[in-house]
């Protein structure tokens, strides 16, 4: 059984996952600012064209299933799907399977903002992808699996 290093001051900096963890914020950080300014020119937020991009050609989706989606609490995800209502992009109705549940689905013009919008910002992500071979984004997947798995 591996023995615990006993940390202070002077050597908890220098984990080696403490620069792991530094790089994925960073990476997380560079990734969403560059998102935000794309998808801001639509008038949306980052979060609001999630739930778009994740109901498109869908037939619509519980609230339950969409948070499951766009790992989005339901607090918050209630709060996006509001303003998106507001701005005619989707529209509630009960749910056909279980009339106690709230379905959220795109309304004519939320289909219509998807159908534009969403392979636009796809070519914006590819471009900055493609510095990265196949093989580099097969291992940046498994590793960041990797890390998932760790907690």
């Amino acid at each position: 059984m591996a023995q615990l290093l006993k940390l202070n001051e002077k050597n908890a900096a220098r984990q080696p996952f403490v620069a792991v963890i530094r790089e994925l914020v960073r990476a997380y950080q560079a990734f969403v600012t560059f998102d935000a300014r794309h998808i801001r020119q639509y008038g949306l937020t980052t979060p609001q064209a999630d739930v778009i991009f994740t109901l498109g050609n869908t037939e619509g989706m519980v609230f339950k299933e969409l948070g499951e989606h766009t790992l989005t609490t339901k607090g918050t995800l209630t709060g996006i799907v509001d303003r998106l209502e507001q701005k005619g992009l989707v529209k509630r109705s009960l749910c056909p399977k279980d009339r106690r549940q709230m379905y959220v689905l795109l309304t004519k013009k939320g289909e219509k903002f998807f159908k534009k919008v969403f392979p636009i910002h796809i070519n914006k992500l590819r471009q900055q992808f493609n510095s990265m071979t196949k093989s580099d984004m097969r291992k940046a997947v498994l590793l960041l699996k990797k890390i998932k798995q760790v907690f």
